[in-house]
């Protein structure tokens, strides 16, 4: 990782400083990706059935997991792990069920009454990644949410061969509709149906390039009705550190992003030089002893170090720069909580590791990245439902909003608007 002092760079330079990699290639990609979404559009089930032996090199017999094939997946889950997601349901749950919404009814006035609902999304489909490691946790942060919330067709779909461990989760999460599909097809498939999988109203889940390019391009797509989540890029970490931070610390917690792909992105800021020259030295011993290696060594050469007067610049250069997850190990991590504004997960302390976030401190741990999280909250129980308002007013309501209506409505010279009120105040009580 390179050390740069923060304040020695140009305006330019400290911009190139906080630059991440290209989110999606424009060209070649997103034509590949549209050509995959346009196929599936067309030819449902049998285009799925082709891609998939296209890029998963895996033709399952069916799309949809039969109870028996679940059951079996289920069977061959090690009593450990399933002990261990047990816990980290627990807490999933427990914190997001205190995220409960409780309804809002008000007078504004006499006779005017508001009222603010919420109800869940009746249909979601949850992706959850392939490749090299069973995303586990990601099953636990989406399906716990969706159920919690209460809606009711709760979809998951993953690339083939979907690991036993997914599968347990799924279930155990009361998710029985699972279809083995990944790739930007499979968002596809959510989002315009095909014979086997029934379209849904929100995507959710992270995934690779071209996940997040189908994802983006279903954004985009005039007149669908299919939702996404969050804009989503690499997995990415930055630390603010003092003198008195450990240095393991911080580079297991640098190596711990770092590991996840070679276009993450691991960022440190502090106020120590010395510090600085400890974790670099840590960085190296440590990552000796990642099986990840190359991995990890491929994100740190687009990482870095920087080095700032004071911690109050190091929190406005985190500030600028809104990383995804935000570790303060400082003396009083605490108190620069109120100065920090673009974050999608804080950990504070010394024993408050990324990790525990990713996997069963409770929190959830899908996260805007790419700086979106200035702008984006973390994913939480109000993403699986939608708000809307209730207005009910009496006749006496009615006469005492009803002039600042009229006044209103034809200043903007919209007079049905203002006849709406008028006849309703010029008539007797209605009938019903």
């Amino acid at each position: 990782m390179k050390i740069l002092n923060w304040n020695q760079l140009s305006t330019e330079a400290q911009a190139e400083a906080l630059s991440r990699s290209p989110l999606v290639d424009e060209g070649e990609l997103g034509k590949q990706v549209a050509d995959i979404m346009a196929r599936v559009r067309s030819g449902g089930d049998a285009a799925l059935a082709a891609l998939s032996k296209q890029f998963d090199k895996c033709q399952p017999e069916s799309l949809r997991l039969t109870p028996s094939e679940i059951d079996a997946a289920c069977a061959r889950v090690s009593p450990s792990l399933k002990s261990a997601i047990a816990l980290a349901m627990a807490n999933i749950e427990a914190f997001h069920s205190a995220q409960q919404f409780e309804p809002l009814c008000i007078n504004t006035m006499a006779g005017v009454r508001c009222e603010l609902r919420s109800e869940a999304l009746d249909s979601v489909g949850l992706y959850i990644p392939g490749g090299s490691a069973p995303l586990i946790s990601t099953v636990l942060m989406l399906a716990l949410p969706a159920r919690i919330a209460g809606c009711r067709r709760r979809v998951l779909v993953s690339p083939p061969p979907i690991d036993d461990a997914i599968i347990y989760a799924a279930r155990e999460c009361g998710i029985d509709e699972i279809y083995q599909c990944g790739g930007a097809q499979a968002i596809a498939a959510l989002a315009f149906g095909t014979e086997s999988i029934a379209a849904v109203d929100k995507i959710f889940g992270p995934g690779n390039r071209y996940v997040t390019e189908a994802k983006r391009q279903l954004a985009q797509t005039p007149g669908l009705k299919t939702a996404i989540d969050m804009p989503a890029g690499p997995s990415e970490v930055l630390v603010i550190a003092d003198a008195g931070a450990n240095p393991a610390f911080v580079a297991a917690d640098l190596l711990s992003q770092a590991e996840h792909g070679p276009d993450s992105q691991a960022m440190l800021v502090t106020d120590s030089d010395t510090l600085a020259g400890q974790v670099v030295a840590e960085l190296a011993k440590q990552l000796e002893q990642l099986p990840r290696k190359a991995i990890a060594q491929e994100a740190l050469a687009n990482s870095r170090i920087l080095l700032t007067q004071s911690l109050a610049q190091a929190v406005a250069v985190s500030n600028s720069y809104g990383p995804e997850h935000l570790i303060v190990q400082t003396h009083a991590p605490r108190d620069l909580l109120p100065a920090i504004r673009s974050a999608g997960s804080v950990f504070l302390g010394a024993y408050t590791p990324e990790s525990v976030g990713d996997y069963a401190s409770g929190t959830n741990h899908v996260l805007p990245t790419y700086g979106y999280s200035r702008t984006v909250s973390s994913l939480s129980l109000a993403d699986f439902s939608r708000r809307f308002t209730v207005q009910e007013l009496s006749r006496e309501g009615l006469a005492n909003l009803g002039q600042a209506v009229i006044t209103l409505a034809n200043a903007e010279a919209l007079n049905g608007h203002a006849n709406a009120v008028a006849i309703r105040l010029q008539t007797g009580e209605s009938p019903v």
